[in-house]
């Protein structure tokens, strides 16, 4: 059977990474690419998260010039209707991220782009999660764990914010930052072997 090329995510994270693993997938090296995340003028959530995906893969495709290999990017966008919620960087904003979020239906998006030999191709997928009502003792207890430190929405769902879940509607590996059935489709249709 004929032996993949290495498997190149791109992304520093250590959750998409992980995600990975799970689906038997051992990236070869992580390729952390450097680019703008700030969405442009009306841009819709889910063209945003395609957007910063395919601008990813893009920036390590073109690192790699003639080398073969596959590559996964993708991009995670925590939205509230029309408006896309920030990775917040301090307690202040995951905390309106929050408020924002509780009592409420929110939609998460994460565009994945495989580039492979033989091509490139791309998806979004799209999962609807709702928030229980959040009382003051719990906004401050999970703001103190300072979970939400980077995370899209000020919340990571693998981690404490899992209980402010009442119900989820699609991928939950999605909201984690890898929808995993999306990814391992779009690297079986560029010819990725799996067990090879």
């Amino acid at each position: 059977m004929p032996i993949n090329p290495p498997l190149i995510l791109a992304s520093s994270s250590p959750r998409r990474l992980a995600l990975l693993r799970q689906a038997g997938l051992e990236p070869a090296r992580l390729e952390s690419p450097q680019i703008d995340e700030a969405p442009t003028p009306r841009e819709q959530p889910r063209a945003h998260a395609l957007r910063l995906a395919r601008a990813k893969c893009d920036a390590v495709v073109a690192r790699l010039g003639d080398q073969p290999a596959f590559v996964v990017a993708a991009d995670t966008v925590v939205a509230c209707g029309r408006r896309i919620l920030p990775k917040t960087s301090d307690a202040a904003e995951a905390e309106r991220c929050l408020r924002l979020l509780s009592g409420r239906r929110h939609r998460v998006y994460t565009g994945v782009v495989v580039s492979g030999p033989s091509g490139l191709a791309a998806r979004v997928a799209m999962t609807v999660v709702r928030f229980k009502r959040l009382h003051e003792t719990d906004l401050a207890w999970y703001l103190a764990s300072e979970e939400w430190s980077g995370k899209a929405g000020g919340y990571a769902i693998q981690g404490r914010a899992e209980a402010f879940v009442l119900s989820l509607n699609g991928s939950w590996s999605n909201v984690v930052g890898l929808p995993l059935a999306v990814t391992v489709d779009l690297l079986r249709g560029l010819g990725w072997r799996l067990g090879a």
